[in-house]
């Protein structure tokens, strides 16, 4: 029989010590008890009905299923933990469902449709921003009223506060299905239009400072609102994008006198406190650096948990509600090099973010959604005993179910590691952690005895050799907390987010 006791209910509630040994207390009772405790957890539940004066959308690019899983294990081991038992931020959050994340027009998605499905409410092609599936990808000339309104221009319309913030250039395709129209997610100066487009064309940095204020942008992109005349103020050596001339920073500013504008983290910490007036934030010149360079003390930016947490604060300070995308956006970026250490550490500031706004918000009326636009083909394998590092190589247990002690060996007789990609660069030895063409490849296993598997640079192994890693076509999980969160449920479409924002927002 089941001992339901307060002491011992109370006892499997406590979490783990950091360091400490789940195995310890894994007994068959800690399981029932542990499974009872969550099911008195929701049948408690109720559903939470108020209407959302606040919506924030946290967008994992490229945060499949199995990279959240591996994120977990990897915060976890970080924490002292053997890593399996722990949770994530929005892991905690009490709704879930899953997305389908498919192209009108191609199985396995990007970023520009699958974005525009979760703002629009509409799945489109491939390749496009907020336009409708109609349009020809790549072609403007038959634009007109095909563009889709976004949230975020709804929002905004409604007298709410908006925001976005990314660790990418904010001209990129998940930020700027947000609030511009294109045909071309590549569009992003002026100078990236081909010639016979340029007539209708309209890049997206152009939308960003056109189509109307927005209360914060935080993220990458310096260049593409830069005139090619003016050099880069942080990398003297990098000049703006723009063929057009104009200074899309200074216009931003003329069309907001009590705005501010920053570039490195000093000026960004100087503003901490103050609310008042629009905020455009521009980092780099390209996208912002990864978690884990940024933390051994490179470049000169925000975290994207500081970042959130301004963006809340001033978005609060207009008391009217607000809108607030938030990508963590390098994720992508290292899966597409192999790199799954950087991509984890992306993964572990996606959900300090998350926590940042589960503290400063309150869950009575605040809808906060966490997904992923689409997947990517990490795999995790290998039978590794419990706690065996997430980045290193498989060690089994032995007969006993004991850790073997020893890594396992393939049938070339090398050591493999846990986590693989089924294509990417990884099918070769490679250096360079920003890798993007193939190196000559080698046959069978570049994995020596030995090999540090765990460092930053390291790439993991691929089956297929591409110069780089590509998306998943697997469904992604949506978590949500606050009100309506529970209309986040079973097997949707990734258009269906859309609808669950709206009506918490009652527009």
């Amino acid at each position: 029989m089941i001992k339901t006791t307060l002491a011992l209910l109370t006892a499997a509630a406590l979490p783990l010590a950091a360091g400490a040994e789940p195995a310890a207390r894994e007994t068959a009772d800690y399981w029932r008890l542990q499974g009872q405790q969550a099911l008195q957890a929701a049948l408690a539940s109720q559903p939470n009905t108020n209407r959302a004066k606040h919506v924030i959308l946290f967008v994992g690019d490229g945060n499949g299923v199995a990279t959240v899983t591996a994120t977990r294990i990897f915060d976890g081991q970080a924490k002292g933990m053997k890593g399996e038992e722990n949770q994530l931020s929005y892991e905690r959050f009490p709704h879930l469902a899953l997305a389908k994340t498919y192209n009108t027009n191609q199985q396995t998605p990007d970023s520009a449709g699958t974005m525009t499905a979760m703002v629009t409410g509409v799945k489109t092609s491939a390749g496009v921003i907020s336009v409708g599936p109609e349009v020809t990808p790549g072609d403007c000339r038959n634009l007109a009223g095909s563009e889709l309104p976004t949230l975020l221009q709804q929002a905004r319309a409604r007298g709410l506060a908006t925001g976005i913030v990314s660790t990418t250039r904010i001209t990129h395709a998940t930020p700027a299905a947000t609030y511009a129209h294109s045909p071309q997610r590549n569009w992003e100066a002026d100078t990236d239009i081909p010639a016979p487009m340029r007539d209708c064309g309209r890049d997206i940095a152009r939308q960003l400072v056109e189509n109307g204020p927005l209360d914060v942008v935080l993220g990458g992109g310096r260049s593409q609102f830069m005139p090619a005349a003016s050099k880069d103020p942080e990398y003297p050596d990098i000049s703006g994008k723009r063929g057009d001339g104009r200074d899309l920073i200074a216009e931003w500013l003329a069309a907001n006198p009590e705005g501010h504008y920053v570039w490195n983290q000093g000026q960004f910490k100087a503003l901490a406190g103050t609310t008042g007036g629009p905020l455009l934030g521009l980092f780099e010149p390209s996208h912002m650096l990864y978690e884990a360079d940024r933390r051994m003390g490179k470049g000169d930016e925000p975290s994207l948990a500081e970042m959130t947490a301004a963006a809340i604060a001033r978005l609060q300070a207009r008391d009217k509600g607000f809108f607030l995308m938030v990508e963590g956006g390098r994720i992508d970026h290292a899966h597409h090099a192999g790199n799954a250490h950087r991509a984890l550490v992306d993964g572990q500031a996606l959900a300090e973010a998350v926590q940042v706004a589960v503290d400063s918000t309150s869950a009575e009326d605040t809808l906060i959604i966490v997904t992923a636009d689409h997947s990517h083909v990490l795999t995790m394998a290998g039978y590794a005993t419990r706690g065996n590092p997430i980045l290193g190589t498989v060690v089994t247990n032995d007969e006993h179910g004991h850790s073997s002690g020893e890594p396992y060996l393939a049938a070339d007789g090398r050591p493999f590691t846990t986590l693989g990609y089924t294509n990417g660069p990884g099918y070769g030895q490679v250096d360079s952690p920003e890798a993007r063409y193939l190196q000559k490849p080698r046959a069978g296993r570049f994995l020596a005895p030995g090999e540090d598997t765990t460092g930053v640079n390291f790439h993991q192994e691929s089956l297929v050799p591409l110069a780089a890693e590509t998306h998943g076509g697997e469904d992604v999980a949506i978590y949500a907390s606050g009100p309506w969160a529970h209309l986040v449920h079973g097997v949707q479409e990734q258009s269906y987010i859309y609808q669950v924002m709206r009506h918490a927002l009652g527009l």
